[in-house]
């Protein structure tokens, strides 16, 4: 283990209560520590880092002026929010991050009084920040509502419909746009920084109210020409009149990382009648740590590093990842067709989309974090004749659910769905898992959805994808890597709707979709040893299910079995409708549905969270010996042999 940094002020300070007690001057070094213990804590536990580093001064400056927990301070998305937990009384579990039992790698509302609204998807901290600003407002009770948003963050829709309703807020509500991206504004300097502390005064706020009364007072034309001057004068100096036109007094741009330009410009907003009010600040991911300053986005996430070299751990060599797999074998399909693009939303790496990218760059984008932009475009693109897909985390696509409905389904439109992170997703917990799309998407009339088995069969369902052009189409595969089968020269054209026998017995029947299969594989041999004659198939379709090979097993099998990584609802249910329909359960038909528990579960190791889930090898020994009223205890130990 990494020896610990010093931190001799940090010691002293536990909560912001006891922040706000140190004289300013102290504060440089109180930053500079916090740093190394965020370096330091993300070292030994792997997690976002770039993003946390960016807003070491920001967090100490915010908890220090603002009364905290008072004021409902919102982190947008939540994954720079590391020295906000060290800061807010979690120190002591800081190397517990994002693993079984520890702390989440996002805020969370159950952790601590400071994190007033949990976050890991984007754009939502203004609509959250503006809910508690008007809440506290008309009960006359104290206390803002502060949102800190990413410039990644701001574009989505999301954000700007909250600020178009922010006015009600009044003062009450702050938003921190933190620029460390986009580059919104140039450098900033000194004389930015005095500019900023000079608009946002109460001098000159109060000079500046006195002079807005008194040109209502003109006549309407005089009283929007002094209006329009003083945005103008404001906007030439500053810059920020977008945000001026959606109702935000705007102050900036300041530079993030200075204390003495910082503090004074957050106090002056805290005391400001003015508002609602956005600080514009400009930070710069990594900031402290030249391996992440120089490659900010290598250090956005990272496995355990040696906090000295910046080395990061790496993985033992074995199969390819699942989105790797994606991205090469549509190359290979870019390769055969022209009009296959590709889209992400933010997420090019993650779904394997920069590989497409290098291939063929004028073929694929990457629209920011705006989902339903992203699907709505690629309905579009399909309406023209292009055939997109759409590479999009399962947890994500949620955001764009009416677009996918409204825009693609009820038009029968040819848009793939590349679905990255299907199923559970380990240290990034409930808010990133995918348990929900097969649910969401086979409800829906005219899509196919497909769940590859292994990365063989991600090829030749993304060949199929590509084939499909009589509607919607989807294929989900999981975040990690492979099984390690070998992947297929040539790919094939699956059937729509058929699956595939892997191993063919009498008595007990394994229906699996998706990679649950090596798991249903292993639980065959299991119930064989106990003299279970064991079937299992791997059904590739949710939706259209194939009902001939689901008629056979469920008819000439004592017990059938579904299993599967989403929640209720989705192929269980459907084979479950299937059999109703059917009678086939009125002629006693056992029959059980294994899926996702409906509860929403913490970060673990992959396998700890299935094994949890109840959706291992064990647990299906136990669900069919339970079935045919065996005894769980011989199972439980023959299982694990």
């Amino acid at each position: 283990m990494a020896e610990l940094p010093e931190t001799p002020l940090l010691d002293t300070v536990n909560t912001p209560e006891e922040l706000r007690k140190l004289p300013p001057e102290q504060l440089r070094q109180l930053a500079d520590e916090l740093r190394q213990e965020t370096i330091s804590a993300v070292g030994s536990t792997g997690g976002h880092l770039g993003s946390g580093l960016g807003v070491v001064e920001l967090t100490t400056a915010i908890h220090y002026v603002f009364d905290t927990p008072r004021d409902r301070l919102v982190w947008d998305v939540g994954h720079q929010c590391y020295p906000h937990k060290i800061l807010t009384g979690r120190r002591d579990r800081i190397r517990t991050l994002r693993q079984g039992g520890g702390l989440s790698g996002f805020t969370k509302r159950s952790e601590s009084e400071y994190d007033p609204f949990g976050a890991a998807h984007s754009s939502t901290s203004i609509s959250a920040a503006l809910g508690f600003a008007v809440a506290n407002k008309l009960a006359g009770t104290p206390g803002r509502g502060i949102a800190v948003i990413g410039d990644g963050s701001m574009s989505a829709g999301m954000a700007y419909e909250a600020m178009n309703n922010a006015e009600q807020a009044g003062n009450r509500l702050v938003v921190i746009l933190n620029d460390n991206d986009m580059s919104i504004a140039p450098p900033v300097g000194g004389l930015s920084a005095y500019l900023s502390r000079i608009v946002s005064s109460r001098e000159f706020l109060g000079v500046r109210d006195i002079l807005r009364k008194f040109a209502r007072r003109l006549p309407r034309p005089f009283y929007a020409a002094a209006r329009k001057t003083d945005e103008f004068a404001r906007g030439m100096t500053m810059g920020g009149t977008l945000f001026e036109e959606l109702g935000f007094y705007y102050v900036g741009p300041i530079d993030g990382h200075n204390l003495d330009h910082l503090i004074p410009v957050l106090e002056n907003v805290r005391d400001a009648e003015e508002g609602p009010i956005l600080v514009h600040v400009v930070t710069k991911k990594g900031k402290g740590y030249g391996p992440a300053e120089a490659a900010a986005d290598k250090y956005h996430g990272v496995q355990k590093f040696d906090v000295i070299t910046g080395a990061q751990a790496k993985a033992p060599p074995g199969p390819p990842q699942y989105q790797n797999v994606f991205g090469d074998a549509l190359i290979k399909e870019g390769e055969r067709d022209p009009t296959i693009v590709a889209i992400t939303a933010a997420m090019p790496s993650g779904t394997g989309v920069d590989r497409f990218a290098k291939a063929f760059p004028d073929r694929a984008f990457d629209v920011g974090i705006a989902e339903q932009h992203a699907v709505t475009f690629a309905a579009g693109l399909a309406a023209q004749g292009m055939r997109p897909f759409c590479a999009i985390y399962s947890t994500f696509l949620q955001r764009a659910y009416d677009q996918v409905v409204h825009d693609v389904a009820i038009q029968n439109l040819p848009v793939r769905f590349a679905i990255d992170r299907a199923g559970l997703v380990g240290a990034d917990g409930a808010t990133h898992a995918g348990s929900f799309d097969v649910t969401y998407l086979a409800t829906l009339p005219n899509f196919v959805v497909m769940a590859a088995a292994d990365e063989a069969e991600l090829v030749h369902m993304t060949h199929t994808a590509a084939l499909h052009d009589s509607g919607p189409i989807a294929l989900r595969y999981p975040r990690g890597n492979g099984v390690g089968v070998d992947l297929p020269e040539v790919p094939q054209r699956l059937e729509i709707g058929k699956g595939r026998i892997v191993r063919e017995g009498k008595t007990v029947a394994i229906l699996s979709l998706g990679t649950r299969l090596e798991e249903a594989l292993k639980a065959a041999e299991v119930l064989e040893a106990k003299g279970l004659s064991t079937t299992v198939a791997d059904l590739r379709f949710a939706k259209p299910l194939d009902e001939a090979l689901i008629r056979r097993l469920l008819t000439t099998h004592e017990v059938a079995v579904t299993i599967e990584e989403n929640a209720v609802g989705g192929f269980g249910a459907h084979v479950l409708t299937l059999a109703s329909d059917e009678g086939l359960i009125d002629g006693g038909l056992k029959l059980r549905t294994m899926r996702l528990p409906d509860v929403f579960q913490d970060q673990d190791k992959p396998e700890k969270q299935y094994a949890e889930a109840g959706l291992d090898a064990d647990h299906i020994v136990q669900t069919v010996l339970k079935t045919l009223r065996h005894n769980s205890t011989e199972v439980t130990e023959g299982a694990r042999a």
